[in-house]
């Protein structure tokens, strides 16, 4: 699965661990993508969303 969604195209950022002693150490944070499949026109659609995405569409719909 690519680290991008397909509708607001958010992707991975980068930054750091920071531990009590307050080292840094690099790390990455990644979007919480999932497969979701809409019906549109009668034609079955499948994208890779992130959850805020999903959200969005639930609340204004995919026609919007």
């Amino acid at each position: 699965m690519a680290a991008r969604c397909e509708l607001t195209g958010k992707g991975k950022q980068f930054g750091h661990n920071v531990s009590f002693s307050l080292r840094r150490t690099k790390r990455v944070f990644k979007p919480n993508l999932q497969k979701k499949t809409f019906e549109l026109d009668g034609q079955k659609i499948t994208m890779i969303l992130s959850t805020q995405a999903i959200r969005t569409l639930k609340k204004k719909g995919i026609i919007a």
